[in-house]
């Protein structure tokens, strides 16, 4: 492997333009997940449901208004729940949250623990089905009837 040979004044280009061009490579690659939000019906209901059986943090929301509850998702990602939803209105299965836990187990005795209903994606038994790529996953609905998968993938 041949080395380059730079003088002075050809680092401090190349460390000066590096920065640079990070920066161009950082916003080639697209926009980044910021949040989700769901509109529901009563929000002291889903907020309880989301911190207690999700076991979501809670996190800082600037409205200040009584119709806003923001938690944290991910690194970067929030899950803001906003009130004033007339209706509980009926939801697909297949537009759902995903989440992942480190044991399957432990997070369904929980849910046991709470009396909430979960099952496969055909809702007619509480085993966790198995994904081909080996991840096991569960489905059950907040309060709105959104539907959340809960899986063990290990990403």
């Amino acid at each position: 492997m041949s080395q380059v040979n730079m003088s002075g004044l050809g680092r401090v280009l190349v460390a000066l333009a590096m920065p640079v061009f990070m920066g161009v490579a950082a916003k080639a690659q697209g926009p980044h997940f910021s949040h989700q939000t769901i509109f529901v019906t009563d929000l002291d209901r889903s907020a309880r449901f989301y911190e207690k059986v999700m076991e979501l943090k809670k996190i800082e929301e600037p409205f200040h208004d009584g119709k806003h509850v923001w938690f944290r998702i991910s690194e970067h990602g929030q899950l803001h729940v906003v009130s004033g939803a007339k209706e509980d209105i009926p939801h697909d299965i297949s537009i759902h949250l995903a989440f992942s836990v480190p044991s399957m187990e432990a997070f369904t005795k929980h849910l046991d623990a709470e009396g909430i209903k979960y099952g496969n994606w055909a809702q007619n038994t509480k085993t966790p089905q198995m994904r081909p790529d080996k991840v096991q996953q569960i489905y059950l609905q907040d309060p709105d009837g959104f539907w959340i998968e809960v899986n063990d993938d290990k990403f």
